[in-house]
């Protein structure tokens, strides 16, 4: 089939690639023209494993083609994915749809035969809606379908999470271009996902829904393994105790830091805002958000009370800054918070990171991006692992330290506390 996906973030970059890894015809459009520039060098603009060589692979034989011509590739196509940004709106917690309505009026020039128009960004309950208005004003409604199509893709595992998802949903009530996207998406329902046809605001609404109550599960054991540290029980025996119950399942009851990343943060804040347009109160969604803005005091008062309260002349080490490991995104990572507030208390900061130095922190002058962990750790005072990438789980602390009376403050609890004790090591964990 003939595909066009707009936008060559996350989304689109991964969803296209994928498509066309099935044998589709896609075109990929971003305004962007230096991006556009640097993809068709094989340059990928965001840190995914195994994007690069899916790209690479399937621009070489011409099924994915990169242009910021949106006319033509609007034209050509007959599947138009929208995959624009939705970010949240400046002091407000409503998702910015600025770039969704332009587009929508853009897509409404040059429609001249049936197309099939796909929301695969985020988008609040009623959007469908509302770009069906707008495209409306000036092409027929028979020649488009405005459908819902939530990813599902997670940061770090987007390849893996495309080819075989759960579940495909379809927001539509229109039955030619529901046959029109199953059999797009006959490989992956062949392989066991579950096709799920449903209404358009139910489909938008599942895509929010899904992020709310996962970003609650999270919360959830960490608010836990809060009382876990008081009562001297371990907070992994709880999640597995839980998780063995079919009905709630292990995944997402890991304790850590707060939850972050270009998800769980906006779109938690998004379906609230849209529950009070329509006078709803979702008082368990807004208390989840009230807690993970706090997961970083919580934790930062733990730093204070390890290093007791003495920060002049300390040296900490920060293991990964990113929200979570396999993936360069910094935002709403809780790094963004704990690094600034210890840096104000006099401590100098170094980092390694797998996926690179961030500019996030240029401006603070004790803090220091270093190139390898053994620089990172090299005589620190307190070692904080931040994110779980599989470069920190076989650390030899002591000798990459080279000093005694050093702490590690494990945010992800990968080592065994009692290792760790046997090798005389100073150690805190995170509910255990």
């Amino acid at each position: 089939m003939k595909i066009c996906m707009i936008g060559t973030g996350y989304v689109g970059l991964v969803s296209g690639a994928c498509f066309s890894d099935l044998g589709n015809s896609v075109t990929c459009v971003d305004k962007d023209i230096k991006k556009i520039d640097s993809l068709k060098k094989g340059i990928i603009p965001i840190y995914e494993p195994g994007l690069d060589e899916l790209v690479k692979k399937n621009y070489k034989s011409g099924k994915l083609k990169f242009t910021s011509n949106l006319k033509e590739s609007v034209l050509k196509s007959d599947i138009i994915f929208i995959c624009v940004g939705t970010p949240g709106k400046k002091n407000s917690d409503a998702a910015d749809l600025t770039q969704i309505y332009k587009l929508a009026n853009e897509i409404s020039k040059f429609i001249k035969k049936f197309k099939i128009i796909i929301t695969k960004s985020t988008v609040p309950v009623t959007t469908g809606d509302k770009i069906e208005k707008i495209i409306s004003r000036k092409v027929s409604k028979k020649l488009f379908s405005i459908i819902s199509n939530p990813e599902f893709l997670r940061e770090g595992e987007a390849i893996r999470d495309f080819n075989y998802p759960d579940r495909v949903v379809i927001g539509t009530d229109n039955l030619r271009a529901n046959k029109i996207l199953k059999t797009l998406y006959s490989p992956l329902i062949s392989k066991g996902a579950t096709y799920f046809h449903t209404s358009r605001r139910s489909a938008e609404l599942i895509k929010y829904s899904s992020n709310a109550f996962l970003a609650t599960k999270i919360t959830f054991i960490n608010e836990i393994s809060n009382l876990c540290e008081k009562i001297d029980v371990n907070v992994e025996d709880i999640a597995i105790g839980m998780g063995l119950d079919k009905r709630i399942g292990s995944r997402f009851l890991r304790a850590g830091p707060a939850y972050g990343g270009s998800c769980f943060p906006k779109d938690t804040r998004a379906i609230t805002n849209t529950a009070d347009k329509f006078n709803t109160n979702l008082s368990l969604i807004k208390s989840v958000i009230k807690s993970n803005e706090n997961r970083s005091n919580v934790l930062l008062k733990r730093v204070t009370k390890i290093l007791k309260n003495q920060f002049k002349n300390k040296l900490i080490c920060f293991l990964g800054v990113t929200f979570k490991s396999n993936t360069d995104d910094m935002r709403e990572s809780a790094s963004l918070k704990m690094i600034p507030f210890l840096t104000k208390k006099g401590i100098k900061i170094k980092y390694f990171d797998p996926s690179g130095k961030k500019k996030e922190f240029n401006k603070f002058k004790n803090v220091n991006y270093c190139k390898s962990i053994k620089e990172a750790c090299l005589n620190v005072d307190l070692i904080i692992i931040h994110t779980d990438w599989n470069d920190f789980k076989s650390l030899n602390f002591k000798s990459l330290v080279k000093k005694n009376n050093f702490i590690v403050y494990d945010m992800r609890n990968i080592y065994s506390p009692k290792k760790m004790i046997s090798q005389k090591i100073k150690y805190f964990a995170i509910g255990r």
